[in-house]
């Protein structure tokens, strides 16, 4: 099961903010293949969503973030930008991996990086993936592929458009979020750190 699946209107927004933590606490199982890293990829990027987006939800709107799940309106503009900034993530932390995992000449799967992306779309699409957001995120990371350095990638703000992508698809007033700008990115960065350390602990090829 997705951790992205819920339902609109009802209590599963919180369930979803805690599972991914909980789920962090069990033994880390080591990437050993292809397989490994796709369930890597997506586990990681729902998670660095989730929490993100929610944190800075919570964050921003103090004693109401409870209320705000019964509005029908933001509970829409909050599924809209927990997908867009999810297969961002995805496209983000599959390119990352896979440039790591060449440049340190420890495995070269680039020639999967596609074929990996669209099996974690597919998947998610029983999840109540919107056709509208998956098409969007399959044009962009062959766009991204088109002119991708496997050598260099990782090195180079590999996960810069996940970050943006909080800070633009965050269901927040546009006057708010410009003076949260700098907060909002560094707090992705930094879950990204992170699982960056995780990557390179778990990597067993």
């Amino acid at each position: 099961m997705s951790l992205f699946k819920f339902k609109l209107s009802d209590l599963k927004y919180f369930g979803e903010f805690f599972a991914p933590v909980i789920k962090s606490l069990k033994p880390k199982k080591k990437i050993t293949n292809i397989q490994d890293l796709k369930d890597f990829v997506q586990k990681k990027s729902a998670w660095v969503s989730q929490t993100t987006l929610y944190g800075y939800l919570k964050t921003r709107m103090g004693a109401k973030y409870v209320l705000m799940f019964n509005d029908e309106i933001f509970l829409t503009s909050v599924n809209k930008a927990k997908w867009n900034i999810y297969v961002d993530a995805i496209q983000d932390l599959n390119l990352y991996c896979l440039s790591y995992l060449k440049a340190h000449q420890i495995f070269d799967g680039t020639s999967k990086a596609n074929e990996v992306f669209k099996e974690i779309l597919e998947e998610e699409l029983n999840n109540e993936l919107p056709n509208d957001i998956k098409e969007r995120a399959e044009k962009s990371f062959l766009e991204k592929l088109n002119k991708i350095n496997w050598d260099t990638h990782f090195q180079n703000l590999p996960f810069n458009d996940s970050a943006l992508s909080l800070y633009h698809w965050s269901p927040i007033a546009d006057e708010l979020k410009t003076l949260d700008r700098k907060i909002v990115l560094n707090s992705m960065i930094l879950k990204w750190d992170n699982i960056k350390k995780e990557f390179e602990d778990l990597i067993n090829f």
